[in-house]
C-alpha cells in the first residue's frame, strides 16, 4: 500500500471509523469486566470523588448513557468508543506539528494498534478513558501555543481547563503540569512572566477544588489509599519492576514498544530532524510519568496502564522516525512493514481474547488434564471475569422465583456480597434486573465505594433474609467471619452451574442468610 499526502485525509477517516466500528462492537459484545462493573457505581451514586478516583469518569457515563437512561453495556462504554476516536485524531494532529501529514498519520495507526489505547481507552470504561482525551486535548493546546508565531493566549487559558479535567479524571494527570513547568524552566524561561500562564494554573486549580474538598470530609481517604500503592523506599523488588515493563511491552503492543525505544536512541543520537518544540514537551511529560511509575515498581506492585499514557505520548516520535526512514517516490510513501505487522498482532490478541472470553476453549484445552473440585471450579481463569454474569441473572431469577412461591425468601430480600469485587457485578448483573438491593459487608479497604452506598441504601435490614452468591472461581464460604458476624446461620438453597461450549466452567453456590 502506497500512500499519498494528498489521500492522507482520507486514509485517516477510514482509519477512524473503521476503528470505531470495531470498538463499538467490542463494546456491545462483551460482558463488563470487574473494574468497568464498579465503576458504573459511579454513575449510579455521582459524587465530586470517590474512594478510587475523581467524579470525570462517572459524569462521562451519565452523560452518554443520558443518566442512565440507558445503562447496557454499549452505553456505558460509549465514552470510550467516541472519545478513544477524537484521542486518535488528536495524536495525528500532534504527529503533524512535529513532522508531517504522514508522520501524524503513522501516530494514528500506532496508537490505534497499541492494546491501551485500543480496548482499556477505546471499549472498556475507565479512568483512562476521560485521561487520555483531557491530557491529549491539553498537549494539544499547549504545543499550538508554543508553536504559534503570535501566541493565543486564549489557547492556555483553555489548556488549563483541559488540564483540570484531566486530574479530575485520574490523579496522575498532574505530571501534564509538571512537563508544562519542566519544559518552561529549560528551554522558554521568559513565560515565567506571562500572566496567564498562572491564571491557566489557578484554572486546574479550581477544576480540583470539589476533589479536594470531599478528601477532607473523608479524612483524604483517597490520597491515602494510592499513596499506599507507591513508595519512595522500601525492600526493592526486582520481580516487581520486571512485571511492570514486561506490562508495558504488551499493553503498548510489542511492536510499537520497541519502536518507540528505537525512535528515542535515534532522535538523541539526532538520526533524524523534528520539531524542538514539539519533541521538548512531550519530552518533559512522558519521561517523568513514566519514570516515576517505573521507579516505584522497584518496590510496590504497580499496574502497566498507570504509565501507559505516557508511552503513548511518545507515539509521535516512533512515528516521525518511520516517516524518516521510509523511501517515497512518486506513488508515494509505502506503508512501514512495522506498522502492519502493529496492526496484525492487536488484531490476532483481541479475536483470541474475545473468542477465548466467549468459548474458554483454549484454556480448556491447556488444562484438559487438569482436574478441580466444584468448590474450586473455575479457579485462575480470568475471562470469567467477563463471562456468564447474564447467566447467572438468568438462572437466579428462576431459583428465586421458586424460593418465594414456597415462602423460603421474601420478594423486598436483598443480596449479601463480600468485597467491591463481586459487588459490582452481582449488583449490575443481578441485583439490578431484579430490583432487589445489595448491600456490601467488610471495611472500607475491602468494599471501597459501597462503603457510602451501603449509608444511602440503608444498611443491613434487621431481622431479614439475605441471599448470599458463592462463587467457585473465587470462593468466600458461607462460614466467612464477616457472614458470621451479621447472621444466624447460612442454609444452602441450591447450586447453579455456568455453563460454557458445553461445559461447565464455574459453580454459583446460593444461600439464604438468616438474620
Amino acid at each position: 500500500m502506497k500512500i499519498k499526502e494528498q489521500n492522507i485525509n482520507i486514509i485517516l477517516a477510514w482509519i477512524l471509523l473503521v476503528s470505531l466500528l470495531l470498538r463499538a462492537f467490542f463494546a456491545a459484545f462483551l460482558e463488563l469486566g470487574n473494574d468497568e462493573v464498579y465503576y458504573w457505581t459511579y454513575a449510579l451514586y455521582p459524587d465530586w470523588s470517590h474512594f478510587d478516583h475523581p467524579g470525570m469518569l462517572g459524569w462521562m457515563m451519565q452523560i452518554f448513557s443520558l443518566n442512565l437512561s440507558f445503562d447496557s453495556e454499549f452505553f456505558l462504554r460509549l465514552s470510550s468508543v467516541l472519545l478513544m476516536t477524537v484521542d486518535t485524531y488528536l495524536l495525528y494532529l500532534i504527529g503533524c506539528k512535529i513532522k508531517s501529514k504522514t508522520t501524524g498519520l503513522y501516530a494514528a495507526l500506532l496508537y490505534t494498534t497499541s492494546l491501551y489505547g485500543f480496548v482499556i481507552t477505546g471499549v472498556f470504561i475507565m479512568p483512562d478513558t476521560p485521561l487520555m482525551f483531557f491530557a491529549l486535548l491539553s498537549i494539544y493546546l499547549i504545543i499550538s501555543y508554543f508553536k504559534s508565531k503570535k501566541k493565543k493566549q486564549w489557547t492556555l487559558l483553555l489548556a488549563g481547563f483541559t488540564m483540570g479535567c484531566a486530574m479530575l479524571s485520574k490523579y496522575s494527570a498532574a505530571f501534564l503540569w509538571f512537563g508544562l513547568a519542566l519544559y518552561i524552566l529549560c528551554f522558554d524561561r521568559k513565560e515565567l512572566k506571562n500572566k496567564y500562564l498562572y491564571f491557566s494554573l489557578l484554572i486546574s486549580m479550581i477544576c480540583i477544588i470539589p476533589v479536594l474538598i470531599w478528601n477532607w470530609q473523608n479524612n483524604f481517604i483517597s490520597f491515602n489509599f494510592h499513596g499506599n500503592r507507591v513508595s519512595f523506599f522500601d525492600k526493592p523488588h526486582f520481580d516487581y519492576f520486571g512485571r511492570e515493563v514486561l506490562g508495558e511491552f504488551l499493553y503498548n503492543n510489542p511492536v510499537v514498544y520497541v519502536l518507540i525505544i528505537i525512535a528515542l536512541v535515534s532522535f538523541f543520537r539526532k538520526k533524524y530532524d523534528i520539531d524542538a518544540s514539539v519533541s521538548r514537551f512531550l519530552l518533559c511529560v512522558a519521561l517523568p510519568w513514566m519514570g516515576l511509575f517505573l521507579y516505584f515498581s522497584f518496590t510496590r506492585p504497580t499496574l502497566p496502564h498507570w504509565s501507559a499514557p505516557a508511552v503513548s505520548f511518545l507515539i509521535p516520535f516512533a512515528a516521525a522516525f518511520l516517516d524518516a526512514n521510509t523511501d517515497s517516490d512518486t506513488d508515494g510513501k509505502k506503508l512501514p512493514n512495522s506498522i502492519i505487522a502493529a496492526v496484525l498482532l492487536l488484531l490476532l490478541t483481541i479475536i483470541m481474547g474475545t473468542f477465548e472470553i466467549k468459548t474458554g476453549l483454549i484454556q480448556a484445552s491447556i488444562n484438559k488434564d487438569k482436574k478441580q473440585g466444584m468448590n474450586e471450579l473455575g479457579r485462575g481463569d480470568v475471562t470469567l471475569d467477563m463471562y456468564g454474569w447474564k447467566q447467572l441473572e438468568e438462572k437466579f431469577s428462576a431459583v428465586r422465583a421458586d424460593a418465594i412461591d414456597q415462602g423460603v425468601m421474601n420478594a423486598t430480600d436483598g443480596i449479601v456480597a463480600l468485597q467491591w469485587f463481586p459487588a459490582a457485578n452481582l449488583d449490575y448483573y443481578v441485583a439490578r434486573p431484579l430490583n432487589i438491593p445489595l448491600i456490601a459487608l467488610g471495611d472500607i479497604s475491602q468494599i471501597h465505594k459501597y462503603h457510602w452506598i451501603n449509608e444511602k441504601r440503608g444498611g443491613l435490614k434487621k431481622n431479614s433474609a439475605y441471599w448470599f452468591l458463592d462463587q467457585s472461581c473465587h470462593s468466600f464460604g458461607c462460614d466467612h467471619p464477616l457472614l458470621l458476624e451479621s447472621f444466624s446461620a447460612a442454609e444452602p438453597v441450591d447450586t447453579i452451574a455456568i455453563e460454557r461450549s458445553g461445559r461447565t466452567v464455574e459453580y454459583v453456590f446460593v444461600y439464604k442468610l438468616r438474620p
